[in-house]
């Protein structure tokens, strides 16, 4: 039986995949965890090989959270996940030991700290630079006592966002055979992002990123891509959206027509947005949030003039 979007069932549904996530509702909660997922990912990033554009230091969309998945650390293995369910942070290693820490209201230099000596009980040696980055407030990480805010039923809704855009995503990725990213998370921003490659090589990246050093960005940007995401808000959008751009942006690509109707491109931001209330509270969410990832990449190929046929096969 097909269950109309109007009924009860489908709202209750709706509301777990795309639940409300109003930004002013938890901004310093998102703050703080921006900062925690960073000293996370930073960990993954000084014990995992290097890989092209960045893709080793990001963190992936898990049933429960958000996890660095496998990291080596030599003569064994562990893993970081944020459990978004229960709220713990738990460090797993393959020869059995296991380390939690609520997550809970706390600082960001308190959760530092604890999350130094559970490694060091664990004998990982896991240095950082212990700065964020991509804020203009990069208090180090042991200094900062402003952050320290926690609501875990909005985080939750946050995570239970990132798992229905991740699904939507994938399903989006699989209709290209060229270069193409994981779904991933860079915790810089932070933003969910899906990225796709035309093969050719890009100019450089002027940079100018607050915290983050011109090189990281030009390797991020050292070829041609259209790129889409989430964000919870923040730098000039202060709600959820999903994005789309194109580097470098092709002539046309911002006046291109792009779906669905609530879709705008943003001149300060130079990408298109759409804010995640409209795919929330639409009758298809799933159907309208492929609709703008589709619609504006095919602004970016079409404008920049990508090797389609080569490039793509049907979903």
């Amino acid at each position: 039986m097909s269950r109309r979007k109007d009924s009860p069932v489908a709202k209750r549904v709706d509301d777990l995949r795309w639940p409300a996530l109003p930004l002013a509702d938890w901004a310093d909660s998102c703050a703080t965890l921006h900062r925690w997922m960073q000293i996370v990912g930073k960990i993954r990033m000084m014990q995992t090989p290097p890989v092209n554009h960045w893709w080793h230091v990001t963190l992936y969309v898990s049933p429960r959270g958000l996890t660095t998945t496998e990291i080596p650390a030599l003569p064994r293995a562990f893993e970081i996940e944020f459990d978004f369910v229960d709220h713990w942070l738990v460090i797993r290693c393959n020869d059995g030991n296991t380390r939690r820490m609520q997550l809970r209201p706390r600082p960001v230099a308190d959760f530092y700290r604890e999350l130094r000596g559970h490694l060091r009980d664990l004998a990982i040696d896991a240095p950082i630079y212990p700065r964020p980055n991509e804020v203009a407030d990069a208090i180090p990480f042991d200094r900062d006592e402003r952050h320290a805010s926690y609501d875990p039923a909005f985080v939750t809704r946050f995570w239970r966002i990132l798992v229905s855009a991740d699904r939507v995503f994938r399903e989006f990725r699989s209709s290209f055979i060229g270069k193409c990213s994981p779904v991933h998370l860079f915790w810089g921003a932070p933003d969910l992002a899906v990225t796709r490659f035309s093969g050719r090589p890009a100019p450089p990246h002027p940079g100018g990123i607050p915290n983050l050093p011109d090189s990281v960005t030009r390797e991020a940007y050292s070829h041609e891509v259209s790129s889409a995401g989430f964000w919870p808000g923040g730098g000039g959008v202060d709600y959820p959206a999903f994005y789309s751009y194109a580097y470098p942006e092709p002539p046309g690509f911002a006046a291109a027509p792009v779906r669905p109707s609530a879709a705008f491109y943003s001149h300060d931001l130079r990408e298109f947005i759409l804010p995640y209330d409209a795919v929330r509270e639409a009758g298809a969410p799933d159907v309208m949030l492929l609709e703008f990832l589709q619609s504006t990449y095919d602004a970016a190929a079409d404008a920049g003039n990508w090797d389609r046929r080569a490039l793509e096969r049907a979903r």
